[in-house]
């Protein structure tokens, strides 16, 4: 099973409750999304790989480590998976992004894929797929399966908050998926809306309705 990792950190805490204030406009929403992204990559990337090298500093010469050749990719679910781009590739700017875009049939309710981008050699790569919200699971779920029909094996989500529905489904259908997040809430309400939560992620993002 998949691990689930709640980032507890003050800061990231901090900021989350500003994300959730409904009083937070789009210019200060986009600038936290990407400032708690970043510090959530910490905990995502802990488990890179090292080796050592050799170098010199003024000093002397020494063996450092360096993070051993390891190949990224970020997927961010659009369009809100977006707003947290930024923040991970200020951590690794060697990383390549590709695009996954859901929507969801009106009449069968299930996800279609409408957007495809990503890195020729995404069977190669590790993946940190974004999304800022985990609400009943449906589009992270068909997204990673997308990834895994394409060849993908290596596959970390990574959202701001989930509700324990979401994450259900997503340890139901993918249990080598491990997930993070900065919270995970209460419940869905009848709308499918994370309660407490903090609304239409994309819409706060980009200033929509």
């Amino acid at each position: 099973m998949g691990k689930v990792i709640t980032i507890d950190h003050p800061l990231i805490q901090h900021k989350l409750t500003l994300i959730r204030d409904k009083n937070t406009g789009s210019k200060d929403f986009r600038d936290l999304v990407k400032e708690v992204s970043l510090l959530m990559g910490y905990e995502v990337t802990r488990d890179l790989p090292l080796e050592e090298i050799e170098i010199e500093t003024p000093v002397c010469t020494t063996k450092s480590k360096v993070i051993s050749g390891k190949k990224l990719g970020i997927i961010p679910i659009l369009r809100a998976g977006l707003g947290m781009v930024d923040g991970i590739l200020q951590l690794i700017p060697a990383a390549k992004v590709g695009h996954v875009g859901l929507y969801r049939d009106p009449e069968t309710l299930e996800p279609v894929e409408y957007y495809c981008k990503l890195p020729s050699d995404v069977e190669e790569r590790d993946l940190i797929v974004l999304d800022p919200m985990l609400a009943t699971g449906g589009s992270a779920n068909a997204a990673i399966q997308f990834l895994k029909n394409r060849g993908a094996t290596n596959i970390k989500l990574v959202c701001l908050i989930a509700s324990p529905e979401g994450v259900k489904v997503i340890q139901k259908h993918h249990d080598d998926v491990d997930i993070y997040v900065a919270s995970i809430d209460e419940k869905l309400n009848d709308h499918a809306y994370i309660v407490p939560g903090l609304g239409d992620a994309g819409d706060r993002l980009f200033g929509t309705k």
